[in-house]
């Protein structure tokens, strides 16, 4: 439950020493360089945007030749290589790949161009095909389109815009030209779209029927093609050969590179680190003999990175502390067990300054209320399993996904630890398959497997109570958390007014509850209380009451008729803590609704009794069920649980709003470096 202190550094070096301290700093990944120094404006800062965009081309020229390379010669990777994570490399990387980049950067470009001329074959090949479309009505014209005839003779071809005969175009003429001779009109292709048409007259009266079938809609061909439609679709068809000859070539040229794979990604991240390292330069102050840098460093690591950088780099060095409410970065240390809430937490927002750490209590809240919603031992072995095994397997995990793990384990584990105590063992399994196929009578309200507490399907007001309880327990916790904070930042009457009060209203409320009717109505427990302890409850309640009346609207002004009225308001708030209450409803609803499911699952498969068929489909509609109802219940579990630490657990005391650490470091997206130059 606890920020890193974080402190500043303010660096200052001589020029020649800037990338080596650049580079150094960027292994070591602890400093997080201020994009705004102060003092900025008296100093030169360098514009790098031409040389990072410059690198972050070179990384799109590598991600675009690793994306060829996966769409034709896909790599097989299974979840568990995907939960592996990152590969290690050896050494550094302004060494190992640097020295190897120019090879690299020839084999992204020859693949670019490999991948660039399979596109003009493909688009050769769908252009031929329009071509041959465009072709189809002109196949029985057994001469070229640009044929010019003889001396005496004139050829022409060309489409008619609707359907004709030979006869209606003949008419055409005989209209008005009935004198009009020697020539021949022959019909190639009709459709509902038009007539094509190929003609063949004397020189003299070209002009004359041209002129006759362009009234009536006709236009030329537009295919000035020197041979045959018939043989120049042949030509294309072999064109389209050709290129698909060609396409399958460049695509084994393609799939022959697959082993460069690893090489075009250390590409990649070697560029993707070096644009980084160009953005870090834009946030230096400059002269030309040094240069100076301002940021934020994790105080566990400040005096050794000041010494290595003084004595290795004969840098000047200065660390100081944060100043009180200046809002520096936040990075979060837990213990193991708390850590794998940090994404809940960061989901949500990190601490501000001034704010605790929540995270080792939220989680521990989390993992009691997701087990107490699920509250299936089968389910929990299961998941605590699967997630346990995982993270065994696969030391190297990408952090994020070790903490939802990790997270996810701890859950599995409360989830167990709740079915024990309720009996659930997928659902009522036990007593089904007893019952079903090993004619074991089972008295009712009995089990195969006892619940060490009790039965929720059997007890639900119980849960209910029980539910609300350890919700009142959360809340409160809130609440405490928040005078904690008081305490720590010396603001005793915030403690009182915002604490103590509520306090004081929350639980003498709550302790004229229980012993009344309608809580005796509602649990079916009737509990007595001596006068002296309702007299103290009404006490607690009307004190509280008043102290919130009196103080609520304390910072809002001295007229103490706004100050009352504010006050009222604040107290109307009594309302929510009633809401955020029976918000701990779902804990019994989802913890129901699991068991609910179950039962429904386990009694559909056992509907064929004891029969070959009988365990078949028992076994088959078993799997495939508490699949369905582990799957939908677990989201259910995640989603509710969530909104309890994020609605009403939050809602009391965290505000949140602070910005993570983000240090200049290593940040690739292939593989992870190590040397012995690097802690």
């Amino acid at each position: 439950m606890a920020k890193e202190p974080m402190r500043k550094i303010e660096l200052c070096a001589r020029q020649d020493r800037r990338k080596m301290i650049l580079e150094r700093l960027q292994e070591l990944g602890c400093v997080e360089i201020r994009p705004e120094p102060e003092g900025a404006e008296l100093y030169e800062m360098m514009d790098v945007s031409g040389a990072r965009n410059a690198f972050q081309k070179k990384v799109n020229r590598a991600e675009q030749a690793l994306e060829i390379l996966e769409q034709y010669a896909p790599e097989q990777r299974s979840l568990f290589q995907t939960l592996a994570g990152k590969p290690v490399l050896a050494g550094s990387f302004y060494s190992g790949p640097a020295e190897r980049r120019s090879e690299y950067s020839k084999t992204a470009e020859k693949l670019i161009r490999l991948e660039e001329e399979l596109r003009e074959q493909q688009t050769l090949i769908r252009n031929a095909k329009l071509r041959i479309d465009e072709l189809q009505p002109w196949e029985k014209l057994d001469v070229a389109m640009t044929c010019p005839g003889t001396r005496r003779c004139s050829f022409f071809a060309g489409m008619f815009p609707a359907r004709y005969t030979q006869e209606e175009l003949l008419a055409f003429v005989t209209e008005k030209k009935p004198e009009l001779r020697f020539y021949e009109l022959q019909i190639l292709y009709t459709s509902a779209n038009g007539t094509w048409t190929a003609v063949v007259c004397i020189r003299e009266a070209e002009e004359e029927l041209k002129g006759i079938f362009r009234s009536h809609g006709f236009s030329g061909s537009p295919q000035l093609l020197t041979l045959p439609p018939a043989e120049e679709e042949q030509r294309l068809w072999q064109q389209i050969g050709n290129a698909e000859e060609r396409i399958l070539l460049l695509e084994e040229q393609i799939r022959e590179m697959e082993e460069e794979r690893e090489h075009l990604r250390l590409l990649s991240d070697y560029y993707r680190v070096r644009a980084e390292k160009y953005e870090a330069l834009g946030f230096l102050s400059q002269t030309r003999e040094v240069f100076a840098l301002e940021g934020y460093v994790p105080a566990g690591r400040a005096e050794d990175l000041r010494k290595e950088l003084t004595e290795r780099f004969g840098a000047t060095v200065e660390l100081e502390d944060i100043p009180e409410g200046e809002q520096a970065p936040v990075l979060l240390r837990n213990n193991r067990f708390a850590r794998t809430g940090e994404g809940v937490l960061a989901s949500f927002g990190l601490p501000k300054a001034g704010e605790t750490d929540p995270t080792a209590v939220m989680t521990g809240f989390y993992v009691f209320l997701f087990g107490l919603m699920l509250a299936d031992a089968a389910y929990g072995a299961i998941i605590a399993a699967a997630c346990g095994a995982a993270l065994l397997k696969f030391p190297r995990m990408e952090e994020n996904l070790r903490k939802s793990l990790g997270l996810f384990f701890w859950c599995g584990l409360s989830t167990l630890f709740w079915g024990i105590l309720f009996g659930g063992y997928f659902g009522d399994a036990p007593d089904i398959i007893a019952g079903t196929f090993f004619g074991v009578s089972i008295p009712e309200g009995q089990s195969v497997i006892p619940a060490l507490w009790f039965v929720p399907l059997g007890d639900p007001m119980r849960l209910l109570m029980y539910s609300l309880l350890f919700g009142c327990i959360h809340l409160f916790t809130g609440l405490g958390i928040k005078g904690y904070l008081c305490i720590r930042n010396r603001d005793y009457t915030a403690f009182v007014c915002d604490v103590i009060f509520w306090f004081l209203l929350i639980l003498g409320l709550l302790f004229l509850l229980i012993p009344s009717s309608m809580f005796a109505s509602m649990f079916g427990i009737r509990v007595s209380v001596s006068p002296a302890f309702s007299l103290i409850s009404g006490g607690m309640a009307a004190g509280g009451a008043l102290g919130i009346l009196l103080t609520a609207g304390r910072r809002k002004g001295k007229a103490w008729g706004i100050r009352l009225a504010l006050g009222a308001y604040d107290l109307y708030n009594v309302t929510g803590w009633l809401s955020d209450i029976l918000s701990y409803s779902r804990l019994l609803a989802l913890g129901l609704a699991t068991g609910v499911i179950a039962s429904v699952v386990n009694q559909m498969g056992s509907m064929f009794g004891n029969s070959v068929f009988g365990v078949l489909l028992f076994l088959a509609v078993f799997a495939v069920g508490h699949t369905f109802n582990l799957a939908i219940n677990l989201l259910g579990a995640y989603v509710h649980t969530c909104r309890l630490q994020y609605v009403e657990f939050f809602g009391k005391f965290y505000e949140g709003g602070g910005k993570a650490f983000v240090p200049f470091a290593l940040n690739t997206k292939y593989v992870d470096m190590k040397g012995e130059h690097q802690k």
